[in-house]
């Protein structure tokens, strides 16, 4: 499952399902967190973009675990730079599920609309500190997305 789909390496293919869905959790969750007033429209795409993330980004990781095991990539230059990628990928499989679990308990503790109550009860002040946290996690999020990525797509244009 890791190693190829259709004959194919699968890690190229499981990549953009983590390129897409890990900005899409960060923007989601930026404006959940800052702009009440989105909340009401944003609440199911913030609530399914924390459960897909981390499973694309899990897979893409798992599959680039496999994909670095290729005879073709034993060369130490390349190891030392398949390393520094998966360190990337390693902190950014951190945040991304910090940031998603994080992301489900704001998407059920900060009330949707001025009127409206939150399933999970709590002081003012948590909400605050709950949304500074998601911000701090999304910008995290997206540093180590843009990393990983960048990281490798410098492997491959480099001629590997």
């Amino acid at each position: 499952m890791f190693d190829r789909v259709l004959g194919i390496p699968a890690h190229p293919l499981y990549i953009h399902a983590a390129v897409v869905l890990v900005p899409l959790l960060v923007l989601v969750a930026v404006l959940y967190a800052i702009w009440p007033a989105s909340r009401r429209h944003i609440r199911w795409p913030l609530v399914a973009f924390a459960l897909a993330a981390p499973g694309a980004v899990f897979f893409a990781k798992e599959s680039g675990e496999t994909f670095s095991g290729n005879r073709s990539f034993q060369s130490a230059e390349l190891k030392a730079a398949i390393a520094q990628h998966e360190d990337y990928a390693n902190m950014l499989t951190l945040f991304v599920v910090v940031l998603a679990v994080v992301a489900l308990v704001m998407a059920f503790m900060l009330p949707v609309t001025a009127g409206a109550r939150a399933r999970i009860k709590a002081p003012a002040p948590a909400h605050w500190l709950l949304s500074v946290v998601a911000v701090v996690l999304a910008a995290l999020s997206a540093y180590y997305v843009y990393r990983t990525g960048d990281s490798g797509a410098h492997m491959v244009w480099s001629g590997f």
